[in-house]
């Protein structure tokens, strides 16, 4: 039997209940200390990982502590500081000219808003949306990869387009629970919804989700699949 609307949008209130009482510290792993980091950390988190990202930012930061600093910086010396990132020339291209712009239309401050964000170089919707979301709590889906695999199997999209997944899912939920939303997902995620072999078994909103069965469903075997939070 399909579900109607109503029914959908219930569904989708009891699992990020569910998930909050999961997960009630939730929150961005990408450590910053002020929107100009976050910025920074997210265009380097691309094929990356938060973990990853994390090692490399803090020798980045004293090296470069401001827009001006790494405006100015030399691109070898950057390139090194960020290679095991991944990707570490077109990131450094990235961080050198939104640097630049930050300086030269923007007074060198970070901007608040999704039109102004996306027109640096290198940030695109997502990465916008983390720092809208994160640095100034303006309410913004940020869709990684995570939230799109968790909203296709809870049935909430049928979509892997980054634009018409945001769309979707912020018509099921308020507003004002968007960045909530969004750690609760990443971190279900990066926990126990695994892209492989998910951990259904062990899964708090398994009774609610379309997709259970793709992982193993014996509470024992699942279990052995949660990782756990990095400290």
């Amino acid at each position: 039997m399909s579900e109607s609307r109503r029914e959908l949008v219930e569904r989708a209130e009891v699992i990020d209940r569910l998930l909050a009482q999961t997960y009630p510290d939730a929150h961005c792993e990408l450590d910053h200390a002020d929107a100009w980091q976050l910025l920074v950390a997210t265009v380097l988190s691309a094929q990356s990982t938060d973990r990853r990202v994390n090692t490399v930012t803090p020798a980045l930061f004293a090296r470069f502590p401001d827009p001006s600093a790494l405006a100015s910086a030399d691109r070898a010396e950057v390139e090194e500081l960020i290679h095991s990132t991944g990707f570490f020339r077109a990131k450094t291209e990235s961080l050198l000219g939104l640097s630049a712009m930050l300086l030269a239309d923007f007074a060198g401050q970070v901007p608040a808003t999704l039109a102004e964000l996306v027109t640096l170089p290198g940030v695109g919707r997502k990465t916008a949306n983390v720092v809208l979301s994160d640095a100034f709590a303006v309410p913004a889906i940020t869709t990684d990869t995570h939230f799109i695999r968790l909203s296709r199997r809870f049935g909430w999209t049928k979509s892997t387009k980054p634009e018409v997944v945001e769309a979707e899912v912020g018509k099921l939920f308020d507003r004002a629970d968007w960045n909530s939303l969004n750690h609760r997902l990443i971190w279900h995620g990066r926990r126990c919804c695994h892209a492989q072999r998910p951990a259904c078994g062990a899964c708090p909103v398994a009774e609610y989700c379309p997709a259970f069965g793709e992982g193993p469903t014996d509470e024992a075997t699942a279990a052995k699949l949660i990782r756990e939070p990095r400290r």
